[in-house]
């Protein structure tokens, strides 16, 4: 009897069943569970309780946790590595990039050709004066003293003289090609201002990305400390039996996609680096740090005095309105021409035998040494009356060209307005965008710090906690973007008013 009952008892863990007679029905049902319970497992199915399986389940979690290195980015290497960072506001990074954009510099240097161009012709419209010494040598014939060329006074000739010439017509009157000339300086002056105002604005983008860069960054870094910490609070939780091995298995999820975050944030910030740098430096250099001034916001000012800026201040309306003035200097040019022009040269030195303020005639020996030194004026008085039409064609381009250019400044108007409701619009948007994003952020760094308090309570889920975390990062990243768009918006707004 004792040995038939052996195996029942070891089977049942050590429980003494006594006698086969008198507790036959404990037994079984005391058997029945367990014998059920052995079915499941054998099945596969997790049937134990959370005390039961903690420290298996702990060691395993702990295990998939390698204490993983950061992604080390590659950078670059140069001599100026070794040399402190250059810190930089964002009116540094301007003047940097101003010595450095190709499209920039070639605004100016057109700028400084049309300038040229404006002093040639301001000379052009004043007297010229030039000097001349020639010396003409004719072939004698050893009987008349001038020798075989009739037009010569003798075989040796001298001239030396000063010539003044000015010529007088419609078109110098009224100074057309130097007032044209004015205008295209102005139209290359705002071109230069287009130039600068666009690089302002790729500038202000990538200055500011770099900075967000950072701030998502630091925001990744954070994030990837919280997961790792809830991990921790998880773990923690299942040894003791409080929480399921699900919330683990979550916890560990939300590591890794933290993980994978950290290291897409620092490559973006690398390349945001890469990329502001680029635009600064004339040889490649990464050794610079930037001011992150993204607290100081822009005042914006009202809508009329933005209005009224634009007016006065905005490049594409001016170039517009100097193409129209050309186009009148142009037209006017045309008309001109059907009137006579005058040129005038009035010429003072010597021509005679002799290179001297005193001489004998060749032709008149017995009057003796004669002055020389003297002058004489040509006037030539040109009047036009035929060409074939080609006067009268060219006063119809002038005219053609001078509609086309005031439709285009017509244009030039309504696209002014509509930009600059449209800008003006975007930048209030977004100004509200990024109080709006404040306020998020703050509210999900209390909700993530009040959901943790209550998961540590048991009263939460780890799924509203990898929530309210997710929320948290996103809150700050979208205000982050936010900043940038208001910045962005700002500077868009003002290549169409200039600074304010």
């Amino acid at each position: 009897m004792a040995d038939s009952t052996r195996p029942v008892e070891e089977s049942l863990g050590g429980f003494s069943l006594g006698s086969r007679s008198t507790h036959s029905r404990v037994s079984l049902i005391r058997f029945l569970p367990m014998l059920g319970i052995g079915l499941m497992m054998a099945l596969g199915l997790d049937v134990l309780p959370a005390s039961a399986q903690a420290p298996a389940s702990a060691q395993t979690a702990e295990a998939a946790l390698p204490e993983e290195a950061p992604v080390q980015m590659v950078q670059l290497l140069g001599p100026n590595q070794a040399t402190p960072p250059a810190t930089l506001t964002l009116h540094d990074a301007l003047e940097l990039a101003g010595k450095n954009d190709p499209v920039y510099l070639s605004a100016v240097v057109e700028a400084k050709i049309a300038h040229e161009d404006a002093v040639q012709a301001h000379g052009g419209i004043l007297p010229t004066i030039t000097a001349t010494t020639q010396y003409l040598g004719t072939q004698g014939n050893g009987i008349t003293p001038n020798g075989r060329y009739v037009t010569q006074d003798g075989v040796h000739v001298y001239r030396a003289w000063g010539v003044l010439h000015e010529n007088i017509s419609g078109s110098s009157l009224m100074i057309t090609a130097y007032r044209r000339s004015m205008a295209a300086e102005a139209i290359s002056k705002a071109k230069i201002e287009i130039a600068r105002r666009g690089l302002a604005v790729t500038v202000t983008k990538n200055f500011y990305g770099l900075v967000v860069a950072q701030h998502k960054y630091a925001t990744a870094q954070e994030a990837l400390e919280q997961a790792k910490h809830f991990l921790a609070i998880t773990q923690d939780s299942e040894r003791a039996g409080q929480t399921a091995h699900s919330d683990v298995l979550k916890g560990q999820i939300q590591y890794e996609l933290q993980a994978q975050a950290f290291d897409e944030a620092g490559l973006s910030l690398e390349e945001a680096r890469l990329n502001l740098a680029v635009l600064l430096f004339p040889t490649l250099n990464e050794n610079f740090s930037v001011v992150d001034d993204m607290g100081s916001a822009l005042a914006l000012p009202p809508f009329t005095e933005v209005q009224a800026m634009a007016e006065r201040a905005n490049p594409n309306l001016r170039i517009a309105a100097e193409t129209v003035r050309q186009s009148d200097l142009d037209a006017f040019a045309a008309k001109a021409a059907f009137f006579p022009s005058l040129d005038i040269e009035a010429d003072y030195g010597i021509e005679a035998n002799a290179f001297a303020l005193h001489s004998v005639s060749a032709a008149f020996p017995e009057k003796g040494p004669l002055p020389n030194l003297g002058y004489f004026v040509t006037a030539n008085l040109s009047v036009p009356v035929w060409d074939w039409g080609g006067l009268r064609s060219k006063l119809h381009q002038a005219k053609y060209r001078q509609a086309q250019v005031r439709a285009e400044l017509s244009q030039a108007q309504r696209e002014l307005l509509n930009n600059l409701y449209s800008y003006y619009n975007e930048a209030l948007v977004s100004r509200a965008s990024v109080d709006r994003a404040r306020r998020t952020a703050d509210l999900a760094a209390e909700s993530l710090r009040l959901i943790n308090l209550r998961y540590q309570a048991g009263t939460s889920t780890a799924l509203e906690v990898v929530d309210a975390a997710t929320s948290l990062t996103q809150a700050r990243n979208s205000y982050d973007d936010a900043e940038v768009r208001y910045r962005t918006a700002v500077t868009n707004l003002q290549t169409l008013t200039g600074s304010f």
